[in-house]
């Protein structure tokens, strides 16, 4: 397994950096560190709807003695046009209008009427039903300190700092944050195009009814979710019959949207297992596709190579659907992980008491039991054979069973890889 993998990350290297829109960007790495152009806030602004003030006019104030100050206007977000607020005087502000020049602090609607005349108000009234709220007069019931309720200049982020550094995974707080600063572009490198089929003469799409001798095709919309999951792009393409002519050609059209192919099935030894035929040729002088036995269960059989032109990373996975699961998550999403820039490794390995007996595992091979893990004990899901895909559902933690230990005595300490 070791030798395996190591062949295959020798082999990967991470996609070239472009330079994409913000939403296009989503769950890319960053490649180059972003500083910030501009302080964020870029000015004083009020975290309150309330009245703009100078806190030696409100001094002392109370409901019983409030102090009455004269409204000299209204400060919406994005005013530009600001009254200055001299001794007396108040000007109704909104959360995150700019401060106006003479005010040291915000109060709260809450801590004055209104501007009604009565008791205190629990909110303002709309602009459009009462235009005038901006004049007039308004009894403030509680003194403030200075700078209170209000968001200063770079209180964020400062120019010159740095917001994201390279490496970084493009999440949405992330998105918010480069836009925030105004960067509506960023070189990041791509998420990995991932082309998925199934191959089997026996496999019919689901939805459709089944004849005899044949079964739905779960294995590509498992394994294109599994490219998802790691945070690849994904193409789902329809299954393959067991022909060497009809797999070559969907390959060849295939390869020209594909940064890395995944196959499932045709690799076993087989008279009808096409896969390693069909690969060998397309391989031809501009790649190679080598085959392998691996010591694991489930999941021996194994193929990997670089095919076409462009020498695209194919991996040929065994038909089996726990098999073929299995696989991706140990040699498909590290490879799709160092595509993108990426550790490899991302799935948390743990120690964990294992809740019942394992009476045999098979010596000189690793087994990768299915599982459910919850606070350090992991309990067997279901057989090991590799087409229980009901188990495989159930589970959310895979046991490793070494190659050397052929059983499991119940409260032995395993590694248990989680599998969320």
């Amino acid at each position: 397994m070791e030798e395996h993998l190591e062949d295959i990350l020798a082999k990967i290297r991470p996609l070239e950096p472009i330079e994409l829109q913000l939403l296009d960007a989503q769950d890319c790495v960053l490649v180059e560190d972003v500083t910030v152009p501009a302080a964020l806030p870029p000015f004083d602004n009020s975290s309150m709807d309330g009245y703009a003030v100078r806190t030696v006019d409100v001094e002392g104030a109370s409901e019983e003695f409030p102090a009455v100050l004269t409204v000299i206007g209204d400060v919406a977000a994005g005013s530009g046009d600001l009254p200055v607020v001299g001794p007396g005087e108040a000007a109704r502000i909104m959360t995150g209008a700019p401060l106006p020049p003479g005010a040291e602090a915000v109060v709260p609607v809450e801590w004055t009427d209104g501007g009604t005349g009565g008791g205190p108000a629990s909110a303002m009234a709309a602009h459009s039903a009462a235009p005038d709220g901006g004049s007039g007069e308004v009894r403030v019931h509680r003194p403030v300190t200075a700078r209170a309720h209000v968001r200063a200049r770079g209180s964020d982020v400062a120019a010159g700092d740095l917001a994201l550094a390279a490496g970084t995974v493009l999440g949405p707080p992330q998105i918010g944050l480069l836009a925030a600063i105004g960067r509506a572009s960023v070189k990041v490198r791509p998420r990995p195009r991932v082309v998925v089929m199934s191959t089997g003469s026996e496999l019919v799409q689901p939805g459709e009814a089944l004849a005899p001798g044949r079964i739905h095709d779960s294995n590509s919309f498992a394994l294109t979710a599994c490219a998802r999951d790691a945070g690849a792009i994904a193409y789902r393409v329809g299954a393959v019959d067991d022909d060497a002519a009809t797999l070559r050609s969907t390959l060849e059209d295939q390869l020209i949207r594909a940064d890395a192919v995944v196959t499932s099935g045709g690799v076993s030894v087989g008279a009808y297992d096409v896969v390693k035929e069909t690969l060998s040729e397309l391989a031809g002088d501009e790649g190679s596709v080598s085959f392998r036995k691996l010591a694991m269960q489930p999941g021996k059989p194994q193929g990997f190579g670089r095919i076409g032109r462009d020498r695209v990373p194919l991996f040929a996975l065994p038909g089996n659907p726990v098999s073929c699961y299995v696989s991706f998550e140990l040699f498909v999403r590290p490879a799709i992980r160092a595509l993108m820039g990426l550790a490899p490794f991302d799935r948390e390995t743990v120690r964990a008491v294992c809740a019942e007996e394992v009476a045999s595992s098979p010596e000189g091979r690793r087994q990768f039991l299915r599982a459910r893990y919850a606070d350090g004990t992991a309990t067997v899901v279901g057989g090991s054979g590799s087409h229980l895909v009901k188990s495989l559902a159930d589970a959310d933690a895979l046991i490793v069973v070494p190659e050397d230990t052929t059983s499991v005595a119940a409260g032995t300490e395993v590694d248990v890889i989680l599998l969320g």
